[in-house]
């Protein structure tokens, strides 16, 4: 398959290319390389990757629709990702990129016939669920930050799309990723705490009964191209959470898995937090399951482990770079 990667150059955008590569797809990416370019250095000899540099989401950049010609899937990664940068950003340049930008893909790649367009959304759409009870696709939304509610505005105007256009959308609502990739973040919060644990050998922790939903970016990855290759009766304008219940978990149970790693971590909790997104929410992930047949492979301890490991073996240097993360250094 011929397909086109935007924001191939980041966390999960490097994990896609590497597996669709990995079996054979010619991939083109499109990526401003704002975080650098080094996650796709391995794949510049590949005769089936090809890279172009440009701001292609923004509301004055020009975006040539000849990169779309003979495309028959567009994975679409590239945003102002999470609630700190987007907060950082403002609301009228989220709105220009995932928003805007969004329109202005997927305008492009319905005029060139492309197949389908997979949109990176995310389960903070939900905001929050009552105690005990999981969220679904059909639950109602309450979006609690800009990056939410730019994401919902983008799913709508997909999912309008998907009755009139020959290019089928389908929007995942992707819980918290963690994992090394090829471009690793360190702004996440499983792969946060394992490099604060690492770091200063000490957490401290909010809200420690709070849950959240996580998935590994490998498992992303294949979730990405498990609705690629499904038939488009089966995914044409549907919403689909990525991850597993088994890890809907707290952030107590979290730490009590980096502390069975690390057993000299010390820990100290704390009722409250300078953070504004305090959300507590657990997920369903059947719908997936049933119309995919798709199950995460990689556990919060496997995750953890792959974390501590390429930290302590320096197999990514200066972790607490900027670089690693989609805004400013949280680390002291």
């Amino acid at each position: 398959m011929k397909v086109l990667v935007t924001g191939g150059a980041g966390y999960i955008g490097s994990m896609v290319v590497a597996k669709l590569l990995e079996r054979g797809d010619q991939v083109t990416v499109l990526d401003d390389l704002w975080f650098g370019g080094d996650a796709l250095l391995p794949f510049l000899g590949n005769r089936n990757f090809r890279l172009t540099k440009a701001d292609i989401v923004s509301r004055n950049s020009d975006l040539d629709e000849k990169f779309f010609s003979g495309i028959d899937s567009v994975i679409h990664l590239a945003a102002i990702v999470g609630f700190p940068a987007c907060e950082e950003a403002g609301r009228d340049k989220v709105w220009d990129v995932n928003v805007e930008g969004t329109k202005k893909i997927y305008t492009a790649a319905a005029r060139a016939g492309v197949s389908k367009l997979i949109f990176a959304s995310s389960y903070s759409s939900y905001g929050e669920s009552k105690q005990g009870e999981l969220v679904t696709e059909e639950s109602q939304l309450y979006p609690k930050s800009i990056y939410a509610e730019s994401k919902i505005a983008a799913e709508n105007f997909l999912l309008s799309q998907a009755d009139t256009q020959i290019t089928a959308p389908i929007c995942l609502r992707l819980a918290t990723v963690f994992g090394v990739s090829p471009r690793t973040r360190f702004d996440l919060m499983v792969n946060q705490f394992v490099l604060e644990a690492l770091t200063h050998g000490k957490l401290s922790i909010y809200e420690e009964n709070y849950k959240r939903s996580f998935v590994h970016v490998r498992d992303v990855a294949r979730a990405i191209l498990s609705v690629m290759d499904a038939p488009d009766p089966k995914v044409r304008g549907q919403v689909l959470n990525v991850g597993s219940e088994k890890l809907n978990t707290s952030k107590q149970e979290l730490v009590a898995m980096i502390k069975a790693f690390l057993p000299d971590l010390k820990v100290a909790y704390q009722e409250t937090s300078f953070m504004v997104d305090m959300r507590s929410i657990q997920v369903s992930f059947e719908k997936i399951r049933r119309v995919l047949q798709f199950e995460p492979q990689t556990d919060l301890e496997k995750g953890i482990d792959e974390l501590i490991w390429a930290l302590q073996n320096r197999i990514i240097w200066e972790p607490t770079s900027d670089k690693y993360r989609n805004h400013s250094n949280l680390l002291s």
